[in-house]
């Protein structure tokens, strides 16, 4: 079983308002977001778009609800025309603002030449990386791995629909490049179906590089009529495609908990699920979530 000492949980604010599009949850709260992840059983958040620039401010409220920032995305531009350096010096100030608020790992989505932030782009028209972005990419993370090493940090790479990282083939072709000491990546049951892949595998075969994880679970009808009709991201979002786990149907749950259970895995599991708050309500979905994995694995 996983250990409570080892692996603790939190939830992503991108249940309350979406970081991609802010008008989903545009009139909620960091604060509420806040309160009810912490009324709902989590220890700890990942930065949202609306939390407070100033570390103090959002430090104290989080310690006034017993809450830790676990993770926050940072969008690294290695595959734009951007120099490496204006993504590592980003990186840096994103580091340090973190590791203050608890967290010790970064979840790094590569977003240099992403359409998953457009909804007027469908998903047929991702990005495919070209071997000179792909060496980029791979030179970049390194480095990101160096300085967050030299921080007491861990680097988790988010394979990601719409980036030119989504499939299996993409993100084994990106760890085969990178250092293992220096970059693993974040597993994400969501991303690994709605990219085709079977999340059970990329979970066995890639266990030893999971630095953080994500759960979400998706909805088969809604899957089925965004790949028919090629919908954006943000428009599968928009019509319910992402449901926290326990609610879903198309991730092997039991096959998850069976190879985490066996693994040893130190970290957090977050709970991003990104949905319209209008249509699902936030605190209750968080809560089925958190009754869920206590459920399936006595966390």
């Amino acid at each position: 079983m996983l250990d409570k000492n080892k692996v603790k949980l939190g939830c992503a604010p991108i249940n309350w308002t979406n970081d991609d599009l802010p008008s989903l949850g545009g009139d909620l709260t960091y604060q509420q977001c806040l309160s009810e992840m912490a009324l709902a059983g989590y220890t700890g958040s990942e930065i949202g778009t609306k939390y407070p620039k100033d570390r103090n401010v959002l430090k104290k409220a989080l310690d006034l609800r017993g809450l830790q920032i676990c993770n926050g995305w940072f969008s690294s531009l290695f595959t734009s025309d951007k120099p490496i350096d204006y993504t590592l010096d980003l990186f840096r100030k994103h580091a340090d603002f973190t590791y203050f608020l608890g967290a010790r790992v970064v979840g790094v989505g590569e977003c240099g030449v992403t359409i998953h932030g457009d909804e007027s782009i469908p998903l047929s028209n991702a990005p495919i990386l070209s071997d000179a972005q792909f060496e980029k990419l791979a030179k970049g993370l390194n480095e990101i791995g160096k300085l967050a090493k030299e921080k007491g940090m861990k680097t988790a790479f988010h394979y990601h629909i719409g980036t030119g990282v989504q499939s299996m083939e993409e993100t084994e072709r990106l760890l085969a490049m990178t250092d293992p000491d220096l970059v693993g990546i974040v597993f994400d049951t969501g991303h690994s179906t709605l990219a085709g892949e079977d999340a059970l595998e990329m979970l066995e075969k890639h266990m030893d590089r999971v630095n953080h994880i994500h759960f979400k679970d998706l909805r088969s009808a809604v899957y089925h009529q965004s790949k028919e009709q090629d919908w954006s991201f943000l428009k599968s979002v928009k019509e319910g495609i992402f449901t926290v786990p326990g609610d879903g149907d198309m991730v092997d749950w039991d096959g998850i908990f069976a190879i985490l259970n066996k693994s040893d895995y130190e970290g957090w599991i977050v709970v991003e699920a990104e949905q319209d708050p209008a249509k699902a309500d936030p605190l209750e979905y968080a809560i089925k979530a958190r009754k869920f994995i206590a459920e399936k694995t006595g966390l």
